[in-house]
């Protein structure tokens, strides 16, 4: 089984999908927080450096979930200033496999459009979105100077699976379940290689919307969301 560093693992996406994450890979959870459900935390601030060489140590992947985004300070060393030491160590330790999360950064730029797959980023002038942006312009750069094979995935809103029908409310644009969250990080760690050693990938569960397409996630990666969430928004 592959070792990897799970930084962010007290936040508000990785509880979710650690349990999950578990039957395919050996996680070191990484935080600077309690777990919610009390699990075993290595204390690791992604602002240090020091501290994300140190646990990156023997690591064979890192994936990175840290988020902080209403600190004038914090969310630009936490986002930005943390994508770099992520990337600094995996260059400086040998670790070929990066997952990097995010926000999506184009319902702004397109929202009227349909079809939308790879199209470039529109991270519009917030703060939140703009260091993110940053982020991944840093990730680019390493994972092509240093043959880090990096995968960046971007969506708006996650939640459990459905299980029941949803009335009165509209398709959440890029939402993904977490069922599918745990499948696509497997997939990132798990493959060789992706073209120019960095690529961001559109990732939701609600297809059948026709808005933002994950055709891209489709075809070089393989990901196929598990269920017809629209068969939940039907109605009757």
């Amino acid at each position: 089984m592959k070792r990897v560093l799970l930084l962010g693992a007290s936040g508000n996406i990785a509880p979710h999908i650690t349990e999950g994450l578990e039957r395919y890979f050996e996680l070191t959870l990484a935080d600077v927080k309690p777990h919610p459900d009390g699990r075993p935390i290595r204390t690791v601030d992604i602002t240090d450096y020091g501290q994300v060489l140190e646990a990156a140590r023997g690591m064979d992947a890192i994936m990175n979930f840290t988020v902080n985004r209403p600190h004038p300070v914090l969310s630009f060393h936490v986002s930005t200033l943390g994508a770099w030491h992520v990337m600094r160590a995996a260059a400086e330790l040998g670790i070929r496999r990066v997952l990097h999360t995010g926000p999506e950064l184009i319902i702004g730029g397109y929202n009227h459009d349909f079809d939308i797959d790879d199209v470039p980023q529109a991270p519009g002038t917030g703060y939140y979105g703009i260091t993110k942006h940053l982020s991944m312009e840093i990730c680019k750069v390493y994972a092509r100077c240093y043959d880090i094979p990096t995968i960046c995935y971007q969506f708006n809103g996650l939640r459990g699976k459905l299980d029941a029908p949803v009335a009165k409310q509209d398709f959440p644009a890029f939402t993904i379940v977490w069922e599918d969250l745990i499948e696509a990080c497997r997939i990132a760690i798990e493959i060789e290689s992706v073209p120019d050693n960095f690529q961001a990938f559109n990732l939701h569960s609600h297809l059948s919307q026709g808005k933002y397409s994950v055709e891209k996630a489709r075809r070089m990666l393989g990901y196929v969301p598990k269920e017809d969430v629209e068969l939940f928004y039907r109605r009757a």
